[in-house]
């Protein structure tokens, strides 16, 4: 029998926000790889790593089947948008392109993650990170692979709108208001945050000897 937490996730919108979060992640995956003038095989390899790789670290660690694995869908995302940006004339996409389709990924990712986690019966603290490491990973994943400082360690707030995402919606959905609600709020505000960071340039204080 169906735990009652799983089929109100599996047939509620927020399956929907894999896809999205997914496609997002893949093509910024595909602009890094875009930005270095890397091969097809490569595009569709960055794609891949950004699009899926967060989700994988979270089902393996909340015990849940890799999805990607079981189920096409996210990884045809990826190829889709890995040749969509490699047939797309270079000079549509903005210099911070990456940026911004990666801050629309991780708020989407952020609540995805934590409404998995807690669909899985993992604790709310813990679900709320399982929605960073759900939206972080696959970025981390990205930079290393292009040789760039990982975006986690860049001076803008990026962790921080993640957080809030994921924590919002866990807080919300306990607050007792429908998935579909919780999901928007915390969506628009996790990206609402990051937006305002890269507009701004808003970062936390450093360490100080």
């Amino acid at each position: 029998m169906m735990h009652p937490a799983f089929e109100a996730f599996s047939t509620s919108i927020l399956p929907v926000l894999d896809i999205a979060g997914t496609a997002v992640f893949a093509v910024s995956g595909a602009l890094a790889a875009a930005r270095e003038r890397l091969t097809i095989l490569t595009f569709m390899f960055f794609a891949a790593i950004t699009g899926v790789g967060g989700g994988t670290v979270r089902d393996l660690l909340i015990g849940a089947p890799v999805a990607w694995i079981h189920n096409s869908t996210g990884i045809t995302v990826c190829m889709v948008c890995a040749l969509l940006v490699w047939f797309t004339p270079g000079r549509l996409w903005s210099e911070r392109a990456v940026d911004w389709f990666d801050g629309m990924g991780i708020a989407a990712y952020g609540v995805y993650g934590s409404a998995k986690a807690i669909a899985y019966g993992i604790p709310l603290v813990p679900a709320a990170l399982m929605g960073i490491v759900s939206a972080c990973m696959g970025g981390i994943f990205r930079d290393v692979l292009a040789g760039v400082p990982s975006i986690i360690i860049r001076p803008e707030l990026y962790v921080t709108a993640v957080a809030l995402s994921s924590c919002s919606y866990v807080l919300l959905t306990t607050l007792g208001l429908s998935t579909t609600l919780a999901a928007a709020i915390a969506i628009t505000a996790g990206f609402a945050l990051r937006a305002l960071a890269l507009i701004k340039g808003l970062g936390l204080p450093h360490y100080r000897k």
